[in-house]
């Protein structure tokens, strides 16, 4: 099931989204879904990693010890 949503944008923000829409050979709608789904996935693992960091139980290591564990070099 899809919805109809109607919002405001300004006209510069329209103007850009028009021509990337042109640029990508996709509709505008497109481009403003996958922007959402986006946006949304990034908050929520902006929300798990703060839960992290608050977590007082939780080990956190440097980059340099993860690099080690994972035998990368840098």
């Amino acid at each position: 099931m899809t919805r109809v949503i109607t919002i405001r944008i300004p006209d510069d923000l329209d103007a850009a989204l028009e021509q990337h829409a042109k640029e990508v050979d996709r509709n505008k709608s497109y481009i403003i879904r996958k922007a959402a789904e986006l946006y949304l996935q990034e908050y929520a693992d902006y929300l798990i990693a703060l839960e992290r960091l608050r977590d007082k139980d939780d080990l956190i290591i440097s980059a340099d010890e993860m690099r080690k564990r994972l035998g990368i070099s840098h």
